[in-house]
Formats: C-alpha cells, structure tokens, sequence
C-alpha cells in the first residue's frame, strides 16, 4: 500500500515514461528506477516510518515536481535548468547506467536543496527541535534509499555490467548517495541563510549551486568511468 498523494506522484512518471519520443529514450532507466523508489518511499509514509508524514509527502511530491517541469520543459524545447540541460544531452550511446547516474546526479544536487527549501520554512528554522525532527526524516529517507538500491544494484548489474560489476554498483550507491544527501541538508542550511538575506543573496547562492551542480553533470559526462569517478570524487556537492 502505498500513500495515494505519491501514488499520483508515480503515476505521472509512468505517463512520461510511456510518452517518452525515441530521441528521449536514454531517461528511460530512470524513468524506472525513479518510480520504484518513489513508490518505497510512498509505502514508507503509509506505514508511518515518519516523524512527520505530511511533510515528507510534501517533499517527495516537491521533489518530484522540479524533476517533472524539467522533464517536460525539455519534451516542448522550453528552457531547462543547466544542470539538466546537460544530463538530457548526454550522448544516447553512452551505457544505461551512465545516464542514470548523470540523471540522478542532477536531482539530487539540483533539485534535491530546493525542494527541502521549498517544505521548509522560517518556523523550522527557528525551532531547532522541529528542524532536528526534519533532519532525522530526511535521514530516514536514506534507510528506504539502501532497502531499494539493493534491488536496483542487481537489476542494472544483471542488465548492464553484469554480475562482476554488482559488489561495486552496491557499494556505491549505499556508500555515496547518503553522503550526497548529507551534503544537500548543508546546501539546504546555505540557501536558507541566504533567502533570510534577502532577493539577491538568495540568487546568489542558486547561481553558486547551479555552478556546482553542472560541473558535477559535465564531470560524470567525461570520457572516463561513471562509477569509477564517482568512487574517486564522490557524489555531492557542498556549497562554500
């Protein structure tokens, strides 16, 4: 069972995926991939494994909606967030999982601070009680991220590097993806910083974490190892 708020969330992912056009086929792992785990952290609401439900429903459909207008800005050739721009360009032939990981780096270093900015507002962030209860959602949202990788890691070992590759794949993604989200939660406390400044400031930082983020896409894009470059660099990126 899972939250129907996020059920909807799920369902205009497999809408996307089944109106992908053949130049756009590439974001189909993710597509995938990105359902599945949607769905986990659905099911994780339901059950009440939460602090606070609502506010994680609203941050997974938040979350989710940034991917989504980038998603269906690029389909109408409309204007696209760079670190975007750059994951949808990568090259069809690279590996499946290269694009998956590209497409994954961009949401969580993009998208990922913004959305958490978005649920999170003056009141957490003057109550460090209520902000310490956000934080230890957010790493909850880590405990359903290893269950799923678990199944994700065999499904594209077996599918793309076979079962050699599947220890390092696994290794990755438990090992990196939490750090990354550790490292979005300091981006998240920047930004904020930042908005209570006022206009400028705030764009300011967005134009900082944009920087970031593109990098990070374009250095994944290199003619090198995806996973290897992550093991080496990680994943994240942390604003100054």
């Amino acid at each position: 069972m899972t939250d129907p708020e996020i059920a909807e969330v799920v369902a205009g992912l497999r809408r996307r995926l089944d109106a992908l056009p053949p130049a756009s086929a590439a974001r189909r792992t993710f597509l995938e991939t990105y359902g599945r785990i949607t769905t986990a952290v659905g099911e994780a609401v339901a059950a009440g494994v939460f602090e606070d439900d609502a506010w994680v429903r609203r941050w997974d459909v938040t979350f989710a909606g940034l991917f989504l207008a980038a998603n269906d800005a690029d389909a109408a050739s409309a204007p696209v967030p760079r670190p975007w721009r750059l994951a949808f360009a990568a090259a069809p032939a690279l590996p499946p999982l290269v694009h998956l990981l590209v497409e994954l780096n961009a949401h969580v270093n993009w998208d990922l601070p913004q959305a958490l900015l978005a649920v999170i507002d003056d009141e957490d962030l003057a109550s460090p009680p209520l902000l310490a209860s956000r934080l230890r959602d957010h790493d909850r949202i880590n405990e359903v991220l290893a269950a799923q990788t678990v199944d994700e890691g065999r499904r594209l070992g077996g599918r793309f590097l076979g079962r050699l590759l599947l220890p390092l794949n696994t290794w990755l993604t438990h090992r990196f993806l939490p750090r990354s989200r550790e490292q979005a939660w300091h981006n998240v406390l920047a930004l904020a910083a930042a908005r209570q400044e006022g206009s400028d400031a705030y764009a300011a930082r967005l134009h900082d974490l944009d920087a970031l983020a593109s990098a990070r896409v374009t250095e994944l894009l290199e003619p090198r190892w995806a996973l290897l470059r992550v093991s080496v660099r990680g994943f994240g990126v942390s604003l100054p």
